[in-house]
């Protein structure tokens, strides 16, 4: 009786899976909801949905058919974010050289 107990509440190997997503996934999402305030528990819900991740790794698993124009879009914003990301990183570069260099 007590090792079914432990192992239901058990850990997973974390060494196994160092993916975050797994552990989150594992975690679960819990609101409280105060004073039967529900449209505030599911605003609630929702921001932590997309800090945490959650809500982009439902969209990346899309199991139903893009159409080639979407894809295109997605490519060509997926590319100036990353290109904007790497223009930051330019910078912010350059001003910590100058700093340590003593411009």
């Amino acid at each position: 009786m007590y090792k079914s107990f432990s192992s239901i509440f058990s850990r997973p190997n974390i060494a196994l899976t160092n993916r975050t997503s797994d552990l989150q996934q594992w975690r679960g999402i819990r609101v409280k909801i105060l004073n039967n305030n529900l449209e505030r528990g599911l605003t609630y819900m929702q921001r932590i949905m997309q800090s945490s991740g959650i809500e982009r790794m439902i969209k990346n698993e899309q199991i139903y058919h893009i159409k080639n124009s979407e894809k295109r879009v997605l490519a060509r914003k997926s590319l100036q974010r990353r290109l904007k990301s790497q223009d930051l990183a330019r910078k912010l570069k350059s001003i910590l050289v100058k700093k340590v260099r003593g411009y």
